[in-house]
């Protein structure tokens, strides 16, 4: 029976060793600490950036991100006909208020501030013969009471009152009688616009034509304007432009709980709306819990009472949800993402600790040989060699992960494992595999065909282990492009908010792989390159030449230098080309966004005259165009199939088309076929992301007042403005002709002085792309992402440094020793560097050209699977921008390291013995 012992370790020899290779050791520790760093901290500190994401998007997406809960009213009836008012209706808004706060899941309603209960009336129709305007009444109230009573301050009147006595608060109403009367407060904005004064009756109608008595029974100032609460009706504040409607202003009256109940039987019974309004608060929130959220939200709408059941059940709605499941995209794919960049890291620090490792056993080769020459086992020399790099690739991993925790809220420990058991297992493979090559006693074949056997073996074994690699490459690649890096969504709805996903770890590695691939592609074309530049030098005058010519095609041989060199190069410019392609389609974006270099937004209920604005900006110097328009979005437009709701713009298409050249936006010559009358309508330039709305179409624009509707006619597609899809374009002149009034309410400004032109103040509100391009870039995702491309970069071009460095100390001794006997036939130490510089160059040279185009190749290949459109937030990816600066910077910088080491490595071998040069090697 055999007995297998353990290894026996020698450790004056594991100590001598580390003593004798403590700079080797020490760049291996290096580089783990460097790579654990950035792979243990980048994760953790995107989760922490994806809590920023969410939170900044529930700000940014206002009440469109409020839960709703809807409830009809009870019917009021009387027994004998007509309707009862009913005098604690304020009580129970209260009680509805109540009930949906307490049907709310625990995990929604941890995030949202306390309810607010809205009542809303219809709207009605200002009736005094002036510009559209419309009318609506609103009682808000909270867990505090009603704001009737405690946010308002009355400068004139009294706060609302009931119209009946209270003896008589129960009265019954009949259906046929007058205009039930109903007292409001009105703002000092409102009332002065109305010009109305307490005790006077605001002249308002439904869309039915009948009378409302709505009167003024006081004038009220807000306490606080800014209350997030009063967002819910501005038109209680101020009037608001476009609500009800192209050219339309609405104007509101606010409600008491004494008035309430006038307001109730005033109406229908089903025109009087009540809500109950859930604001999120966006520091409860975070992507951990917005998971429990978004899929919470999603079961409390799918059973909710439908809409079209008009009793007292609760009907919940939001975009909450909506809203997280975009910052969940966006979260996922920011960290697939990283993910690409990461492991194109750890691929090229990976291939800098096996060159270190075989550099460590070429240093090491005579004493490991004489140790196995003394009778010292593989198993012992290979087990001393594991505890040595075991521990200094722990104790330098232990070091990176944390410095991790102390510069982000956490460490991803598994990123570190790859470079971990790389530099741990290297060493030893190489070390043991060397002190076995140089001890074995098998013998060379005298056959020549068995040499050649032999020789062939090696080849194939080399093909194979190369072909797997491209093969690998080729699958990460069609992984990528079938599968893309976003994360799979559970059930198209929702799904695990994670910076990882690991059904992503083919197609995520495909940039590494392909540039390890495409690597090793140029290190089989090197050799035959410099063997037709050794023929070449062999006819020049110069010997120097030939010689350092002959050195670098004797070196060609080594992959693993150019292999480090190459796709360290081509994953820095990768990460350079990321970077630049993000930025292209965030300022794409923004021009997209905005429209021009800077936009005025007006209220044309603040009395802003907008065409005059327009002109006064166009006279500023550096100012070339300023564009007026009227943008309404949410149009309501028919057509003979569907109601759909465009962005109606309303401009001078000559003037626009101008605009539109000027830009980097897509020209829009169609824009001209505006002018031209068309059959039967207002010509018009369409654009629909569902295909509702299409050249050929007919459609009709209603008109707030009693006139009858503007047929348009589709005559085309038009261009994108802003970030819809949904766009109608008609001709100022067109619409003012077919009798419709034009109130711009928009300018477009483009020129390189725009920022010191525009103009700000009251009404108007300016929206400068360079401060929206500032804005997005430094949003949470986005910056957190640029950040780790520039980190990858330059940890990238410091570990292709490395290689490069690492390489040429691998060669050092074989090419000073031939260096040294030139030098004894006369060779000055200028020229022994001329050719020192002659044989690393090549290599280097290749790497500097090859290695930045293969990063550029590698993004064409990959950027549309990576999904940028969601990191820049665009509908399409961005072109690719290739930034030649960086590509420069790489080539330069592995030129530049050229120049370094050749005269480091001629100072540390300049005093060698004429005695020690002519004696080495031989034998």
């Amino acid at each position: 029976m055999i007995r297998r012992r353990l290894p026996a370790l020698h450790w004056p020899s594991v100590r001598g060793r580390a003593r004798a290779d403590a700079g080797p050791l020490l760049l291996v520790a290096a580089v783990v600490a460097l790579v654990t760093l950035l792979a243990g901290a980048a994760p953790p500190m995107l989760r922490a950036t994806a809590d920023d994401a969410v939170r900044d998007a529930t700000r940014t997406a206002g009440r469109d991100a409020d839960v709703l809960a809807h409830s009809g009213w009870e019917y009021d009836d009387a027994p004998g006909g007509g309707r009862t008012r009913n005098p604690r209706l304020a009580e129970e808004v209260d009680g509805f208020r109540d009930q949906a706060d307490a049907a709310l899941d625990p995990v929604v309603r941890g995030v949202l501030r306390p309810p607010v209960a809205v009542v809303s009336g219809p709207t009605l129709k200002v009736t005094d013969g002036s510009v559209l305007r419309t009318f609506q009444l609103n009682y808000l109230v909270d867990e505090r009471g009603a704001y009737s009573d405690r946010q308002v301050t009355w400068v004139a009147g009294t706060p609302p009152a009931p119209s009946v006595p209270p003896a008589e608060e129960s009265t019954v109403v009949p259906y046929s009688g007058p205009p039930w009367p109903v007292q409001v407060g009105l703002s000092e904005v409102d009332a002065a616009a109305l010009g109305v004064r307490p005790g006077d009756r605001i002249p308002l109608a439904d869309q039915y034509r009948r009378v409302k008595d709505v009167r003024v029974s006081g004038i009220f100032r807000p306490v606080d304007s800014t209350d997030p609460t009063w967002r819910l009706v501005p038109w209680l504040l101020r009037p608001t432009s476009g609500t009800d409607g192209v050219g339309t202003t609405r104007l509101g009256g606010l409600l008491s709980p004494g008035s309430l109940p006038d307001a109730r039987v005033a109406y229908e019974n089903d025109e009087l709306d009540r809500t109950v309004r859930f604001t999120p608060e966006p520091d409860a929130l975070d992507a951990g819990v917005a998971e429990g959220v978004t899929r919470t939200l999603v079961t409390l709408k799918a059973t909710s009472a439908a809409s079209s059941v008009y009793d007292s059940s609760l009907r919940w709605e939001s975009q909450l949800d909506l809203v997280l499941r975009d910052v969940q995209l966006r979260v996922n794919a920011a960290g697939a993402q990283a993910s690409v960049l990461l492991i194109g890291v750890l691929a090229a620090a990976v291939l800098v600790l096996l060159l270190a490792a075989d550099l460590l056993a070429r240093r090491r080769a005579q004493p490991l040989t004489a140790a196995r020459q003394r009778g010292a086992a593989l198993a012992d020399l290979g087990a001393e060699l594991l505890v040595e790099s075991a521990a200094v690739a722990v104790a330098a991993a232990a070091v990176g992960l944390a410095l991790a925790r102390l510069a982000a809220p956490g460490v991803a420990w598994g990123w570190a494992v790859p470079v971990a058991v790389a530099a741990t297992a290297a060493g030893p493979a190489f070390g043991t595999l060397l002190a076995a090559r140089a001890t074995r006693d098998r013998r060379a074949p005298a056959n020549r065909a068995a040499r050649r056997w032999l020789l062939r073996t090696g080849q194939l074994r080399r093909a194979t282990a190369e072909a797997a690699v491209l093969i690998g490459a080729a699958a990460a690649l069609v992984a990528l492009h079938q599968r893309g890096i976003l994360p799979a969504v559970a059930g198209g709805a929702t799904g695990a908010w994670s910076t990882q996903d690991s059904g992503a770890t083919l197609p995520s590695s495909a940039p590494a792989l392909g540039a390890v691939a495409g690597a090793l592609v140029v290190l089989r074309l090197l050799p035959a390159g410099l063997r037709a530049a050794l023929r070449r030098s062999m006819r020049s005058r110069r010997p120097l030449a030939a010689v350092g010519a002959a050195r670098a095609a004797a070196t060609a041989a080594h992959a693993l230098p150019l292999v480090a060199m190459v796709a360290a190069a081509g994953l820095a410019s990768f990460a350079f080309t990321l970077d630049a392609t993000a930025g292209r389609g965030l300022d794409g974006g923004a021009w997209r966004t905005v429209g021009a270099d800077a936009r005025l937004d007006a209220n044309p209920a603040a009395g802003v005259d907008v065409e005059a604005l327009a002109r006064r900006v166009a006279a500023q110097p550096g100012v070339r165009q300023a564009v007026p328009a009227q943008v309404t979005d949410g149009a309501r437009v028919t057509t003979p199939a569907t109601l759909v709701t465009p962005r109606l713009v309303v401009v001078d298409a000559a003037a626009f088309q101008r605009l539109l050249a000027t830009t980097p936006l897509p020209d829009a010559p169609q824009l001209a076929r505006l002018t031209a009358p068309a059959d039967g309508g207002v010509p018009a330039l369409v654009r629909s992301s569902d295909g509702s709305l299409r050249p050929g179409t007919r459609m009709q624009l209603p008109r707030g007042d009693d006139a009858p509707a503007v047929v348009l006619t589709a005559v085309a597609t038009g261009p994108a403005v802003g970030d819809t899809e949904d766009v109608v374009i008609v001709d100022a002149a067109a619409m003012a002709a077919a009798g419709v009034p034009v109130v711009p309410n928009t300018v477009w400004v483009t020129g390189p002085g725009t920022a010191q032109a525009v103009e700000t103040g009251a009404g108007v509100n300016t929206v400068l792309r360079a401060d929206l391009v500032r804005e997005r870039r430094t949003a949470p995702l986005t910056a957190g992402l640029l950040r780790l491309a520039w980190a990858s970069a330059a940890a990238l071009l410091v570990l292709g440094l490395l290689g490069l460095a690492l390489g040429a100390a691998a060669s050092a001794p074989e090419r000073w020793l031939t260096i040294g006997r030139l030098r004894t036939l006369g060779l000055r130490l200028r020229e022994a560097r001329w050719v020192a510089a002659g044989e690393l160059l090549p290599p280097v040279a290749v790497a500097a050209v090859a290695g930045p185009l293969l990063g550029v190749l590698l993004a064409y290949l990959t950027f549309g699977p990576l999904a940028l459109r969601v990191l820049v937030g665009t509908d399409a990816d961005p072109a690719v921008a290739v930034p030649w600066w960086g590509a420069a910077l790489v080539a330069a910088a592995f030129l530049a390291a050229v120049a370094v080491v050749v005269p480091i490595e001629s100072a540390l071998r300049r005093r060698r013995r004429l005695s020690e040069v002519l004696r080495a090697g031989g034998g």
